[in-house]
Order: C-alpha cells, then structure tokens, then sequence
C-alpha cells in the first residue's frame, strides 16, 4: 500500500538545508538519453526545489552543484555543465530578486570558466542585499580542501603572530571555513540511494540529520521535498543530551 504524503507544511523546518543533488546521469541512462540530459532535467528540478524551499521560508539552502572531483569528469560533459550554469544564472536572475533571494558560492570559485564566474559574482552582488533566503551553491567545492585551507590560513596567522594556538577553538576554526557566516546544515538530503557524504561540508555535518532516498534528482520534486521535511520533523535532536534534558528544555522545567 503507497502511503500518502502530507503536503502541509511540517511543524518543524530545518534553518539550513543541503542537498546532494546525485542521479543525472542513471536518469537519463534509465531513459537511453545522452547524460546532458539528466543534467538538463535536474536543472528544472533545481528551480522547483528552490521554489519550494522559497515558499516554506527556510532561510538557507545549500545545493552541492559541481564538486572538485567533478572536474576529472569528461571534458564534452564539464563544459555542458558550465553551460547550464551560465543558463541557469542568465535565466534565474529575475526570479531571485523578485523572491528576495541572496545567491552565494562556495569552492574554488577561480577554477571556473571566465564567463561563468563573472556572472555568477555580478549576480551575487545583485542579490547582496537579499535577506529573506539565502541560496548557495558549492562549486567546484571538496571540503577537505576547504578545512585544509582554513588550517593554512590560521597557521600563516600564527607564524605573523596575530593568533597564538591557544586561541584555537571550534568556533575560531569554523570562522576560516567558506560558511563562516552561514549556520551549519540542520538537514542534508541525498538523492539516488547513495549513502555517503561525496566530500560535501564534513565540517559542518557533525550534527546534521541524513535523510537518503532512492529518488534519482531529476525526479526529486516538492512533493518528495516534503517527505524528507516530515521525516526530518519527527526527529529528536539532542546534540549529546538526554532526552529528558530536551524534554525539560522545551517545557521550561529546567532548574
């Protein structure tokens, strides 16, 4: 028997969600179509994912859009990829502003084809005072690079001595990453049946909730969307605690 799925809204939303956007490729494998056209196809599902999220007023969504590994992929598919985005850019601009949305990038923006990354950036400055959801995508992003850059950024301000190794902490360290102003994911969704993290904010994990589905992305729509959401609401998150110490916490009987 399929069991329904709610399409209200659930009570509890994440502030910050991920998705690992996996399954373009196998989609149109699935179909005997060039992979281009997964790509292509899982761009639409982007627009309507971000819609979705838009209307649900989660303020932070993060799309793990191109990976640092991505680049060893076949020249012919990393060049229609970049194609995409530079469409998706041209495309969207309009709808960005007129949802109130900020676009922002994380990874080694410089790797980036010349057109693609000046318009991204000029589309990022248009978008800079944006505030009602922030739209983030990872490009050419591996986050063990990130955390080892963030390391070599700290131990060249060591060797200056503008911080002593007395003064690393978890908070400090997080101030160096890409995210540094941005809360760490609440709810990382994976697409595809894949059950691991593809080298996407490691750092940034450590408490997050998983929610993996078999949904190839370009079929992940708002309606799968807020089956993870429901998932994800019936959650108890402690961070370490008991749950009798979130019971009280949320009834006010702590002493």
């Amino acid at each position: 028997m399929t069991k329904t799925i709610s399409l209200k809204k659930p009570a509890n939303l994440p502030r910050h969600l991920a998705i690992i956007m996996d399954g373009n490729g196998r989609w149109a494998r699935k179909r005997y179509m060039p992979r281009i056209m997964g790509h292509r196809q899982g761009a639409k599902a982007v627009k309507e994912i971000v819609t979705a999220v838009r209307e649900l007023n989660i303020p932070y969504l993060t799309l793990y859009a191109f990976s640092k590994e991505n680049w060893s992929r076949p020249r012919e598919e990393v060049e229609a990829l970049m194609d995409l985005l530079y469409d998706y850019l041209k495309r969207e601009i309009d709808e960005l502003l007129g949802n109130r949305i900020r676009l922002r990038a994380i990874g080694e923006l410089d790797r980036l084809p010349p057109r693609v990354s000046t318009l991204l950036f000029e589309t990022m400055e248009k978008t800079a005072k944006n505030y009602e959801m922030q739209l983030i995508l990872a490009l050419s992003y591996g986050s063990r690079s990130e955390i080892a850059e963030a390391a070599k950024r700290i131990a060249q301000k060591c060797i200056r001595g503008e911080l002593s190794p007395a003064d690393i902490d978890e908070k400090l360290f997080a101030s160096f990453l890409y995210t540094a102003d941005i809360p760490d994911p609440d709810l990382i969704i994976r697409t595809s049946g894949e059950q691991r993290l593809s080298n996407f904010l490691l750092y940034q994990a450590a408490y997050s909730e998983f929610y993996m589905t078999k949904t190839l992305w370009p079929d992940f729509d708002k309606k799968e969307l807020l089956k993870a959401l429901h998932d994800f609401s019936r959650r108890e998150r402690r961070f370490g605690k008991t749950s009798e110490q979130i019971y009280l916490k949320c009834t006010g009987s702590e002493s």
